[in-house]
């Protein structure tokens, strides 16, 4: 096997490579009920025959039946609903003798702008009777007016059609009535509260749609779906063919896992070199060597900080390269991703440092390797982004930098939990009551909700309409129950769970808008004082308003970074399922969370040291949502430990057991929270939580109930195997602690696990 060039000079800083080599198709012939016409369209791109999934899935279209395509990136997966459109529409014009009204029309939904309008670049431009648009936040009203008055191809987000189209069904019928496929393209990104909120919006739609006389087909779409049909069914609500062996033809692909080096110890603290450094220089030398890179960072300022980084180190080496450097993240203008996705498919861009922003199936066709910084917190994310790269046909390169993180070190001394297991299920829960209760009110206002509706929304439907009607919301007459209020009902559910409106962020000199961020995460990320950097360029925030949702920020060439500090506190409210283990107990149950963000730290961005530490006066946030947790008896504990070292342990337990819930869920480390005493109120003994991050829970706390015994003992196994001595973050340092990762004991939170542990099953 030979490796890249690039890797090769850094051979000492991969911990595992792997090979995986190209494949052939499998082809085989159209299905009859597409048209000679349509199969010409693709035909003019290469395709005079499709793969063998490509074929099965247009079968199952054809015969009406739901359909999930759950096939590799770069599969073709776009082909089987293209074509399945385009016949639709072929089979409306002429002599059909449907009025205009139901004239036959496709909605394409996808989970972010970004690919619906990549979607629309990329559909045929050639076909007579093709009228195509996209519907969302970025659009003129007079585009919007055009797309509802004549596309028959709306290419749209599950927050438009949630928000815009059917509060506003009468405005939108001609769409409506002539559904004849509905897609949902990237449908394993509907995970967690965002995936419990689009399966009642497509329940919302296909109630709209059978009052228009519709019965549309739908296609669900994704590379790295498990158990595609399960996740697919609970998604729409009804039954689904799933189409999995993906015959495609394959180029190959080379994976690595990197590690950073141990640095000398500082403060009695061991840590290993930057992620984001190593990412850094190996993006200059890509660059350098003229391979196309993208790189995916976790965070917005992670991947300003990257780019700069990058451009900095190029003007040293070549003056031409520092502008084929870029970033692209959440809360740029339209015009600014327009023209990056442009450079980039054009390749005037060499370098792009990302969030996941560009991890969906936009075609950036061309790219040579894709560099992922940190496990970005599933294997289907992890996949996703390296499938990126190669999809011209060239062989293509995936690297993984672990970040000093528990997950991270864990993962590249077992790559085989990876490169060797199947996808996490995708976890979200529709009966979320914080979740069911808006979308029944919004069902409410769209057409009056009747009995025969309940079914449709599931077991808890009688329930919610009940607390809506005692609410006063709404009120039940002879045709049903009507929404009593002026305002909208759609305006009751934030899909995102962003908390509420993006926060704006407005440059103090000039009153521009510099860019947005989300109401939930506004009190850590623009405080006052809060180092906020927007494409490569250092502000410093002036003043944060969270009432009215503004931030004031000013340029600032500063050599520090700010992390918030936190306080919380958990208060049980209801126990739905426990288990004994012996002296231990598990639980999982309702609770509430108050957190207050109350300080920051000021960090010297070059050595990473604490500089200075400042107070803040924010509101406290309550959460009401689902924790699991476990106990330990206090007699066993206290025979265990020292009762000084208690919380200690429990503490570097929790921020391990967190760090590894993302291999058994669709989470990462962002999406939960948790909190550990050796005296917990509500139980009167040591107790640890993990809890959800989203209002009502999100389905990942009860995910790790069902596979505690597994969670805990890969969580022992992650810092017992660790090679620091006092804990360090690649096991129990948390990146993401409010009480500053004080206090930690590594040693007693592997006896605390093995004590839990002696009385799990096997």
């Amino acid at each position: 096997m030979r490796l890249h060039p690039v890797l090769a000079r850094h051979a000492e800083r991969l911990v595992h490579v792997q090979h995986h080599p190209a494949a052939e198709a499998v082809v085989e012939p159209w299905p009859d009920w597409i048209d000679e016409s349509v199969r010409a369209v693709f035909a003019r791109e290469g395709a005079d025959v499709l793969w063998g999934h490509q074929a099965e899935a247009l079968r199952a279209v054809g015969d009406g039946r739901d359909v999930v395509i759950a096939t590799g990136t770069a599969s073709g997966k776009s082909l089987v609903y293209q074509a399945a459109g385009l016949q639709a529409l072929r089979d409306g014009r002429g002599g059909s003798g449907l009025s205009g009204a139901r004239r036959p029309t496709v909605l394409y939904l996808a989970p972010t702008k970004a690919l619906a309008f990549d979607q629309l670049r990329r559909l045929p431009t050639d076909v007579e009777g093709l009228h195509p648009a996209t519907v969302d936040g970025d659009n003129s009203r007079e585009q919007r007016a055009w797309a509802r008055d004549r596309a028959n191809w709306v290419l749209a987000n599950p927050d438009i059609l949630h928000r815009t189209i059917l509060p506003a069904h009468d405005r939108w019928a001609r769409l409506l009535s002539g559904l004849r496929l509905v897609v949902v393209d990237e449908c394993h990104h509907y995970r967690g509260v965002f995936g419990a909120h689009v399966a009642l919006i497509l329940r919302r739609l296909r109630r709209i749609c059978e009052h228009y006389g519709a019965s549309p087909t739908f296609v669900l779409s994704s590379a790295t779906v498990a158990e595609p049909e399960a996740s697919a069914e609970r998604l729409l609500g009804s039954p689904v063919t799933a189409v999995t062996d993906d015959v495609s033809p394959h180029a190959a692909r080379t994976v690595a896992f990197w590690q950073p080096p141990l640095l000398p110890s500082r403060d009695g603290v061991e840590v290993r070199r930057s992620a984001g450094r190593e990412a850094c220089e190996l993006l200059t030398d890509l660059v350098v060597d003229r391979t196309r890179t993208l790189v995916f960072v976790r965070s917005r300022r992670g991947a300003e900080q990257l780019a700069l980084g990058a451009r900095r180190r190029l003007e040293e080496i070549d003056p031409a390269l520092p502008d084929r450097v870029a970033t692209y993240r959440g809360g740029y203008l339209p015009e600014e991703r327009r023209d990056l996705e442009a450079r980039l498919r054009s390749g005037d861009l060499l370098g792009l440092a990302s969030t996941n922003a560009l991890e969906l199936g936009i075609d950036v066709a061309g790219l040579d390797a894709v560099v992922t910084v940190g496990f970005p917190g599933t294997r289907a994310a992890l996949w996703q982004q390296w499938g990126r790269a190669g999809r011209a046909g060239s062989e293509s390169v995936g690297i993984m930098i672990a970040r000093d993180d528990p997950l991270d070190a864990y993962l590249v001394h077992h790559p085989e939990a990876v490169l060797g297991a199947p996808v996490e299920a995708t976890v979200f829960d529709p009966e979320n009551p914080y979740v069911l209760g808006p979308h029944l009110a919004a069902a409410a206002q769209e057409l009056p909700l009747t009995e025969a509706d309940f079914a449709r929304f599931g077991e808890r439907a009688a329930e919610g309409v009940a607390a809506l009607e005692h609410a006063g919301m709404l009120r039940r007459r002879a045709a049903g129950w009507f929404w009593t209020r002026r305002e909208r009902a759609a305006d009751l559910a934030d899909i995102r769970s962003t908390g509420g409106h993006p926060v704006q962020i407005v440059e103090a000199d000039t009153g521009r808008l510099v860019g947005t961020v989300d109401a939930g995460s506004a009190d850590a990320e623009v405080h006052e004082g809060a180092v906020y950097v927007h494409r490569g360029e250092d502000h410093v925030v002036e003043g944060y308003d969270p009432e009215h949702g503004t931030a004031v920020v000013r340029r600032a060439e500063v050599h520090h970074g700010t992390s918030a500090r936190t306080s919380s506190a958990v208060t049980i409210v209801q126990e739905r399922r426990s288990m004994d283990w012996g002296p231990a107990r598990i639980a999982v149950g309702d609770v509430d969370v108050v957190s207050q963000v109350v300080g920051y730290q000021i960090r010297d961005r070059d050595t990473g040291r604490i500089i200075g530490e400042e107070p803040l006066d924010l509101p406290e946030r309550n959460l009401p949502t689902t924790a699991v947790w476990w106990t330990l008896d206090t007699d066993v504990a206290t025979e265990l430990l020292d009762p000084e070292r208690l919380p200690g342990a429990a503490h570097a337990a929790e921020h391990a057991a967190i760090g590894i819930l993302p291999l058994l869920a669709t989470c990462d480390r962002w999406d939960i929270g948790g909190l550990s005493t050796a005296h917990h109120p509500d139980t009167g003994r040591l107790t640890v939580f993990v809890h959800d991050g989203h209002p009502g829970g999100a389905g990942f706390a009860a995910r790790g109930f069902e596979q505690m015994a597994r969670w805990l003992r890969m969580t022992r196994d992650a810092i017992a195997d660790c090679g620091c001595r006092d804990g360090c973050p690649s096991c129990v340092v948390s990146p993401k602690c409010g009480n500053g990762n004080h206090p930690l004991d590594k040693a007693g939170a592997v006896a605390l696990l093995e004590a839990v542990l002696a009385g799990a099953p096997t």
